[in-house]
């Protein structure tokens, strides 16, 4: 039997919401960016690993961009090699997990410039990107955080700012 006391609690009395992320691995992964990102000097991001459930998406971890490509931030913005995929594959392979979204920092506001629109990290229709503003520092509100769902063929849908709390939870 499989189950987790967090999952039934969640299910029976939290609303649904698109993705979800335990409070400790969101904080570990906002601590993450903000040192990868050399005191607010460059950008930095990760995929977002876990499961996806019932057209839900769980994060459980995450690979740093520059962990599986070492370059991926030495230009000051993320610029992510596609020969590391491979490796990726194989990280998510041996975790069990896949990459249910992808996330990165940006120094001012949580609006998707031409690059991001243009080259999404997973290029599959319905990836999830995340872009959190003022390079991760200070207090990270959901509704500053921007929320992206990739639709195929270059096309985004953006989350409206109010309806991000509803689509992200971050807790149990």
């Amino acid at each position: 039997m499989n189950f987790s006391i967090a999952r039934i609690i969640r299910h029976r009395w939290s609303p649904q919401h698109n993705v979800s992320c335990s409070w400790f691995v969101w904080q570990k992964l906002l601590r993450a960016l903000r040192a990868r990102g050399h005191s607010a000097s460059r950008e930095s991001g990760a995929f977002l690993l876990g499961h996806r459930e019932d057209g839900t998406a769980r994060i459980v971890d995450f690979i740093l961009y520059d962990d599986v490509d070492p370059h991926a931030l030495d230009s000051g913005i993320v610029r992510f090699d596609g020969r590391y995929y491979g490796d990726l594959w194989e990280i998510c392979r041996q975790r069990g997990l896949n990459v249910v979204a992808d996330v990165h920092v940006h120094p001012g506001d949580s609006g998707q410039s031409a690059s991001d629109r243009a080259h999404p990290m997973i290029s599959r229709a319905g990836h999830i990107a995340l872009i959190i503003p003022d390079f991760a520092r200070g207090p990270v509100r959901k509704e500053r955080i921007g929320i992206y769902r990739y639709l195929g063929g270059k096309q985004w849908h953006s989350i409206p700012r109010d309806q991000r709390c509803g689509f992200l939870h971050i807790g149990v």
